[in-house]
């Protein structure tokens, strides 16, 4: 199995988050110049951060699975591809057969596709410093009925204009989790449903 390390690739914001998670981490992926031209990212790519399962299947590349994991044994799960994630870089990894799975905190690259690893710790040693939701703020709950937001709840999967990975209702609002979102889902959200009832909450967040 070949793989790419595409450390060198990641950006001021991703590298500072990405230092500070090396604090607390016993081992942090290497940097490699030798990154061929057409394997960086887009120009118009986004710096974000994400955590979940990676998984990878025989020399299928890596990906990262960001929503619903089947409970068995290997995990099945499926997510966008990781380009440069390399084994050899990160700890905590298990393997069953032909299948390599582990839990990661991974900063990167997000071109609408795929994900530029940039850097990745164990999710087991990541510490992020809390970040509170308004929309969780009991001063800031929500009016929406909770038999309306049980109806949208039942038919969003099917609306949304990005796929769905996971929903929740809480103080007063629905709460859809996607894959990314730029701002766009969330505007059609508030078209579609008014402001302030459903929140989206993407799975990767982009780094300021």
């Amino acid at each position: 199995m070949t793989t790419l390390r595409a450390r060198s690739i990641l950006l001021a914001p991703a590298l500072g988050l990405a230092l500070a998670l090396s604090a607390c981490a016993t081992a942090t992926p290497g940097d490699d110049p030798s990154v061929p031209i057409d394997d960086m990212p887009v120009l118009d790519a986004v710096d974000v951060a994400g955590e979940g399962t990676v998984i990878q299947v025989g020399d299928a590349a890596p990906q990262f699975c960001l929503g619903a994991i089947a409970e068995s044994y290997p995990p099945q799960c499926s997510g966008p591809e990781l380009i440069g994630w390399d084994w050899d870089t990160v700890d905590g990894e298990e393997s069953a057969g032909d299948v390599t799975w582990g839990t990661y905190a991974v900063t990167g690259q997000w071109d609408g596709t795929s994900l530029f690893v940039g850097s990745a710790i164990m999710l087991a040693l990541y510490d992020p410093l809390p970040v509170p939701d308004p929309a969780l703020d009991p001063a800031n709950a929500g009016t929406t009925a909770d038999e309306r937001l049980v109806e949208i709840q039942s038919t969003i999967n099917d609306e949304a204009p990005m796929e769905v990975l996971s929903t929740w209702i809480e103080n007063g609002y629905l709460f859809v989790r996607v894959l990314f979102d730029d701002g766009s889902v969330q505007a059609w959200a508030d078209d579609a449903y008014g402001p302030e009832v459903v929140e989206i909450r993407p799975a990767l967040r982009v780094l300021e």
